[in-house]
């Protein structure tokens, strides 16, 4: 196996895109378009004419090239629509060209050393009845305590009073900068990647929202966001419900992006969703470059 790194400028785009929409892995963070916003400068380790890629999120400080995971990119790693073997996964990693990276690969690329972190994805291919008979009793109640407070769904939402109500809310978080969501969530649209739905009560108030991002086998629960309104009647469960019931039948992956916290693995797991980790590998990490930067 031959493999070659690429700066920025070699990246033949045309390639890369045919490789990552036939991949067996295929995640909408390794796109072209997704990386240029997230990591503009990204470069790639590419095998066998493009058949393997593995995009590399370029940041520097202090003259010193280093790969940090991107923000909003829970996994990338090695894409390919052959095997990613562990012995294939070694000469990638061996072939990366900076000393220092922290990187969360995909969970189609096992590393045996690397920290697992936890991820829920569930099939869609069955019908909605089928789905449901696996929710459990907690997540059924919430259901039916959102219906009964008259919630309505609804997928008619525009980008600015999404980031609004997040913002709102989300008031302690200052990261991202609503600027790099604005173009994120723009691009997403224009590439019909990006869906945004509301939750609103009876009396047509906005008290949850969700944008989901997708690809073409995978939907992604991405930027959830809920006022006390919202958590108090269980809008975020009549949410999720109503995706599954319109996607149940196709041959797509809800993919819930995973949490350490508790509460939320359980909300994930309530949806009858299948533990599926990812894999975060770390090298000579210094202090200096570790942190928001």
């Amino acid at each position: 196996m031959s493999i070659k790194h690429l700066e920025h400028s070699e990246i033949d785009y045309e390639k890369w895109n045919k490789s990552i929409s036939q991949a067996k892995n295929q995640l909408v963070y390794a796109e072209t378009w997704y990386l240029d916003i997230v990591s503009p400068e990204w470069e790639a380790l590419v095998a066998d004419d493009y058949k393997y890629v593995m995009p590399l999120p370029v940041k520097t400080k202090y003259a010193i090239p280093y790969l940090v995971q991107p923000i909003l990119t829970q996994q990338l790693g090695i894409f390919s629509a052959s095997e990613v073997s562990e012995i294939i996964i070694k000469e990638f990693l061996k072939r990366i060209p900076y000393p220092s990276y922290e990187l969360n690969f995909n969970e189609e690329n096992f590393i045996p050393e690397a920290e697992s972190f936890p991820n829920y994805v569930l099939s869609l291919r069955p019908t909605y009845e089928e789905l449901k008979a696996k929710f459990s009793k907690n997540t059924k109640r919430n259901i039916d305590k959102a219906q009964q407070a008259g919630l309505q769904v609804k997928n008619l939402f525009s980008i600015s009073d999404f980031l609004d109500f997040y913002y709102l809310q989300e008031k302690k978080f200052i990261y991202p900068e609503r600027s790099l969501l604005e173009i994120l969530l723009g691009q997403g649209k224009e590439k019909n990647a990006v869906d945004i739905f509301g939750v609103f009560s009876p009396h047509n108030e906005l008290i949850a929202a969700l944008c989901m991002i997708h690809s073409k086998k995978r939907l992604t629960y991405w930027i959830p966001v809920s006022n006390a309104v919202g958590k108090k009647t269980s809008a975020m469960f009549l949410l999720v419900d109503e995706i599954i019931r319109q996607n149940a039948e196709r041959d797509v992956i809800l993919d819930f992006e995973g949490s350490r916290v508790d509460g939320i693995a359980r909300f994930y797991k309530g949806f009858g969703s299948e533990y599926k980790p990812y894999f975060v590998l770390k090298r000579f990490r210094p202090s200096f470059l570790v942190g928001k930067i």
